[in-house]
């Protein structure tokens, strides 16, 4: 009969935390459930072996006993014994599963090892109970245009031959992802399903370009309006605005319209700004006598 090394099964050093011990158990026991790897015996075997460690390292009795006797697990009898005759004055004898008679927790095999059985006293009653584990996270991607990003709206999509509707709330940010709890795959053994990643791509516009919370574009401005003022409309992702033009505007002039940018996610009525960049354009196609009103004005 062999010493078997638990901190070396779950992959521990043999000061790990109690919090350290169950993220480990977790973690392994997830891997190598009977219920995930079917007509796996030596995951069966693995599971079985993770389960043993995490019930004795999971139990501060368990797990002061196994660390006092170790390999020199032999002379674990004369401890419970001794251990017995401590509490016979009480009228109850040690337990070493503690009050309840059996193990604590949640743990999936009552099939344990005979070191476990010499050194603890046998295995556990009840036979076997299931561990409840957690579904798998699913994720899922969904496409977006920027107008479509604008504005709140509902989406429904398909995952695992199942319908799922949802709102997508203004603002949403190419890239950003939401989850849906309780989305994602069945639990095992009852345990709570998995959620539901979404990661959302927005794509370009072909007039606006969003840097955060602010538009950008640029809008093209005729000569005449550029150097003597005047007012230009455009299309905006929330209607049309009427814009002044300052005279004497020059190429590459920006303008800051305030609250007329994208909607900041989940923030209702707070958008960013859009900022134009006026594009002076050149006329063409002149007739004679504009071109020689501009020689005119070229010799003022």
């Amino acid at each position: 009969m062999e010493f078997i090394d638990y901190y070396k099964v779950l992959g521990l050093e043999k000061n790990a935390s109690a919090d350290q011990i169950k993220k480990a158990y977790r973690k392994l026991a997830r891997q190598y459930h009977p219920d995930l790897n079917p007509n796996d015996k030596e995951a069966n075997k693995k599971f079985q072996q993770i389960n043993e460690a995490n019930e004795v390292l999971s139990d501060a009795e368990k797990r002061k006993k196994y660390d006092q006797y170790g390999a020199d697990w032999q002379h674990a009898e004369a401890y419970e014994k001794a251990r017995q005759s401590q509490h016979s004055s009480g009228g109850q004898a040690y337990n070493p599963f503690g009050e309840s008679g059996g193990f604590g927790g949640e743990y999936a095999e009552g099939d344990f090892s005979d070191f476990f059985n010499s050194l603890f006293g046998g295995s556990r009653e009840g036979g076997r109970t299931h561990v409840k584990f957690r579904g798998q996270d699913y994720n899922a991607e969904m496409q977006l245009s920027l107008r479509e990003a604008y504005t709140t709206h509902q989406r429904t999509f398909t995952v695992n031959r199942k319908n799922i509707r949802i709102t997508v709330p203004a603002g949403i940010a190419n890239g950003q992802t939401i989850k849906l709890k309780g989305h994602g795959g069945p639990g095992v053994n009852g345990g709570p399903a998995g959620d539901l990643y979404i990661t959302f791509t927005v794509t370009d516009d072909p007039v606006f370009k969003r840097m955060g919370d602010d538009l950008y574009a640029t809008v093209d401005l005729d000569l005449y309006t550029a150097v003597l003022g005047g007012e230009k409309t455009m299309d905006t992702l929330n209607g049309k605005v009427r814009l002044k033009v300052k005279p004497e505007t020059q190429n590459g002039t920006k303008t800051r319209l305030k609250g007329k940018g994208f909607p900041v996610y989940k923030k209702d009525g707070s958008f960013g700004d859009l900022i134009i960049t006026w594009v002076v354009k050149i006329p063409v196609n002149l007739t004679e006598k504009q071109k020689n009103l501009f020689r005119e004005l070229s010799q003022l």
